[in-house]
C-alpha cells in the first residue's frame, strides 16, 4: 500500500506498530509473573488494551486506504490512553514495579504521540489530495 509517508509493503514495517507490538509483549510477560499472573480479570484487561494498540494499527493499514487507516490510528490511539490509565492503576496497587511502570508509561506517551503526528499527517495529505482532484 503506497501512503504518503513512503511505500509499506506491510504493517510490520511501520515504526508505529514495531513500537506498539513492545508494548503488548512487555504486558504479555509480565502479566505471566505475580502478583498480575493470578488476578485473571485485571490480566485479561491489560493484554487486551496493550495487543488493541497494534492490531488496530494492522486491521487499518489491511483496508488498503488512507481513510481506514485514519479512522484505525484514532483507536490505536484511543487504546494507548486506556492502556496507560491501567498500568497507572497497576502502579498505584503495586501490582507492577516503578522501573517497570515508567518504563511503559513513557512508551506509550510516545506512541501516543507518534500515532497523532501520523494521523494529522495522513489528514493532511488526504486534504491536499482531494483539493488537487478538485481543481483537475
Amino acid at each position: 500500500m503506497k501512503i504518503p509517508l513512503g511505500t509499506f509493503n506491510n504493517f510490520e514495517d511501520l515504526e508505529i506498530w514495531r513500537d506498539a507490538i513492545v508494548i503488548a509483549e512487555q504486558i504479555y510477560l509480565i502479566s505471566e509473573q505475580p502478583p498480575l499472573k493470578s488476578d485473571f480479570g485485571m490480566k485479561d484487561q491489560i493484554r487486551r488494551s496493550a495487543a488493541s494498540i497494534s492490531n488496530n494499527i494492522a486491521e487499518g493499514f489491511e483496508y488498503g486506504n488512507n481513510k481506514d487507516f485514519i479512522r484505525f490510528l484514532r483507536f490505536a490511539k484511543g487504546s494507548t490512553g486506556e492502556f496507560r490509565n491501567q498500568i497507572i492503576l497497576l502502579r498505584r496497587t503495586n501490582m507492577i514495579s516503578e522501573d517497570f511502570y515508567n518504563e511503559m508509561y513513557l512508551h506509550s506517551i510516545k506512541l501516543g504521540k507518534q500515532i497523532g503526528s501520523c494521523m494529522k499527517y495522513l489528514v493532511n495529505f488526504e486534504s491536499k489530495h482531494k483539493a488537487i482532484n478538485k481543481k483537475l
